[in-house]
């Protein structure tokens, strides 16, 4: 069987979703599949453009040169997977070829419809995630990444004919207890002393991330004598002016370090070294940073939420993540579990092992298909 694999635009620089499809690449090839993955080309995003102007000329790429590159590639195929849900429009490349969709999240489409108290989403971005729900709706396949996200997209889309699936994901970078010298120099590369003791938050500065409640859960457990000398660590992009004032208001800037740009190897280390990855995300479509730490052997502090729920299983100190005082009282009260979550943390892992998940891919595929 042919799979064509529709991935994203890659001036973007969604790495986690190009890593997503090439992981569906690399494990469909070992399955004996035959596997084209496909990027809408850069043809005029590739070039030196000034500012201001960027997500316009891209826009020409993405939505009027991809889909006629996209359904020509996509000829000899026998199924097609379009990677990304923000991709969704991209279903008319399969022409009469069975497709389907990946559903991530829906947190821009519900952004855009208002659903989210103080969220503001600019006329045009309203216009491009109205089109691509519409387009989700109308997929042939909708394969969701978490039962929160199925429940989701049923409640957005409740006359959809597609087929709907739920198919968690697996890892998509290599993620294992790192070495005591390789913890050692990434510690030590975020500027901490190399024995200091951190929470980690791995993720960006959008709202739902509740990097606000992060710090405001850690200002409250410095309050405790056993966490007297913590620092909380933000790997992925460095926090803005308004997380800087939150930090220098709360009492805590000088406890909190930055590991922007992080390598994967380096995130690795940091997971295996932390004390806890701290995760009090408002909303998530899957959660990968929970399973990662757990696969780290990094105790999980996580959302009372699913999907985080759905992901974390029984391995996690689960907290309300508006509730800055009683988060840290939770916290507080089962700091001794860390041990005995970890280990479970490893045993979790398991459900999402990749040739699980590949299976699953291949199970909808044959279903699409008819084979």
């Amino acid at each position: 069987m042919k799979v064509a694999l529709i991935s994203n635009y890659q001036p973007d620089r969604g790495e986690s979703m190009l890593r997503y499809g090439r992981m569906l690449e690399s494990k469909l090839r070992e399955r004996g599949y035959d596997v084209v993955l496909l990027h809408p080309p850069a043809v005029l995003g590739s070039l030196p453009l000034p500012r201001g102007i960027e997500k316009w000329i891209r826009y020409i790429d993405k939505y009027a040169i991809a889909p006629w590159y996209l359904r020509w590639k996509c000829r000899d195929a026998d199924v097609v997977h379009i990677c990304d849900h923000s991709n969704a429009m991209y279903r008319w490349c399969a022409g009469s070829k069975p497709h389907a969709v990946t559903c991530h999240d829906l947190i821009a489409v519900r952004s855009a419809r208002g659903d989210y108290p103080g969220v503001k989403v600019e006329r045009t971005g309203r216009l491009l995630q109205r089109w691509i729900a519409s387009s989700l709706e109308r997929a042939q396949c909708v394969i969701c990444d978490s039962y929160n996200t199925e429940a989701d997209f049923r409640s957005l889309a409740p006359q959809t004919q597609a087929m709907v699936r739920v198919i968690h994901l697996s890892l998509n970078r290599s993620c294992a207890p790192a070495g005591r010298e390789q913890v050692r120099q990434a510690v030590a590369a975020t500027g901490m002393e190399e024995d200091a003791r951190y929470l980690l938050h791995v993720g960006g500065n959008g709202w739902y991330k509740n990097r606000p409640g992060a710090i405001r859960i850690f200002a409250e457990l410095l309050k405790f004598p056993e966490f007297s000398g913590f620092r909380l660590l933000f790997a992925g992009r460095s926090p803005d002016g308004e997380l800087r004032e939150l930090c220098a208001s709360t009492g805590v800037e000088a406890s909190v370090h930055e590991a922007p740009n992080v390598s994967d190897e380096a995130l690795q280390a940091l997971y295996t070294g932390a004390e806890a990855l701290l995760f009090p995300s408002l909303i998530e479509g899957f959660g990968w940073p929970v399973l990662e730490a757990q696969a780290c052997g990094c105790p999980v502090i996580a959302t009372n939420r699913p999907p985080m729920t759905e992901v974390a299983g029984d391995a996690a100190i689960f907290i309300d993540p508006t509730e800055t005082e009683q988060a840290a009282q939770t916290i507080r009260e089962q700091w001794s579990r860390r041990a005995v979550l970890r280990e479970a943390g490893f045993r979790n892992t398991e459900r999402f092992a990749d040739d699980k998940v590949i299976a699953n891919y291949c199970r909808v595929y044959e279903e699409l298909s008819g084979a």
